[in-house]
């Protein structure tokens, strides 16, 4: 019943009564009208495997599906974080997935969020539940709505396969950096496939290491070179890739401000992440939030959304520090 990660937000609620808080749900949304201060009270504070003895409690004493009740319920984005709390992560990553997949358009962004930032076991869990909750094969999908470099990307990052040794390779460091630099600066056009093979394949210390010794042959960081050198969604991937090894916090809390910042907000991605991260590492999303840019994701948050949503996500970011 333990919580995902030891630096979330969401931790596990002590004392926790999945009848009782199944009843306080049932009794928020029974009649006219619905208690959304109830709902937020009870689900931004259980970890998902609490949840999910909620969904079973409320299943056994009412005899209809809580997810359900709820969709009926809810509405617009505070009905959309409210489902994906109910999920354990591998089922939301499939889901999302889904939904940035099917119907007219590919929302690339996450594709790019999801699997440039998920583990080995993370990927392989979600490519078996996406085939038992939908149906399908996840690369097929994939690679149905993706081309080019962008979906051989995406097909490399689904094959799980990087090296998660923390070894290092000295000689082999030093030549990644030389197969980058010549692939990319140092020629007319970019082989990016050079690009693919180090940065989807190496484990993460070994590509510290190789991003110091870019630095050293370039003169340049390697995201600048990245942006230079690529556009579209294959830069994103890129970056994306790169960002999380150095700092997978830090890209979560660029991430959150971007989708913030100026007119509009991308709501898609601000609901993902809050709720994907909040029982991981929000602790330190929030820390690097405010290193980075000098304001609490807390007051971000506040500025930028409305009403329940608004409430329901102040609720997953945990206090104003």
């Amino acid at each position: 019943m333990a919580a995902l990660g030891n630096r979330g937000t969401v931790t596990e609620a002590s004392g926790f009564k999945p009848e009782e808080d199944a009843q306080k749900i049932y009794g928020a949304m029974k009649g006219a009208g619905t208690n959304e201060a109830t709902i937020i009270e009870i689900l931004a504070h259980r970890t998902i495997a609490q949840r999910i003895k909620i969904k079973e409690a409320f299943k056994q004493s009412v005899g209809k599906e809580l997810v359900d009740c709820l969709k009926s319920e809810l509405t617009g984005n505070f009905e959309k974080v409210v489902v994906g709390l109910m999920m354990p992560g591998p089922v939301y990553d499939a889901y999302e997935l889904r939904n940035a997949i099917k119907g007219a358009g590919t929302e690339e962004a996450c594709l790019i969020d999801i699997l440039a930032s998920r583990t080995n076991s993370e990927i392989k869990e979600i490519i078996a539940t996406y085939k038992r909750e939908h149906g399908k094969n996840l690369e097929d999908d994939v690679c149905g709505d993706t081309s080019g470099m962008f979906q051989r990307v995406l097909v490399s990052l689904l094959s799980a396969g990087r090296d998660e040794s923390s070894k290092v390779d000295e000689a082999q460091a030093v030549q990644d950096a030389k197969d980058i630099y010549e692939a990319g600066e140092a020629r007319w056009g970019t082989d990016e496939v050079k690009f693919l093979t180090v940065l989807c394949v190496r484990n993460r210390n070994h590509l510290l290491r190789v991003f110091q010794e870019y630095q050293k042959i370039s003169g340049r960081d390697i995201e600048d070179s990245i942006k230079r050198e690529m556009s579209g969604s294959l830069e994103d991937a890129f970056l994306a890739i790169v960002k999380c090894l150095k700092n997978k916090p830090a890209f979560f809390a660029e991430r959150l401000y971007k989708s913030m910042k100026g007119l509009g907000t991308t709501d898609s991605v601000l609901i993902r992440i809050m709720v994907a991260r909040a029982e991981i590492d929000m602790l330190d999303i929030k820390a690097e939030f405010l290193k980075m840019y000098g304001k609490t994701l807390h007051s971000f948050i506040k500025g930028d959304t409305s009403g329940d949503y608004r409430k329901i996500l102040l609720e997953l970011c945990g206090g104003e520090k």
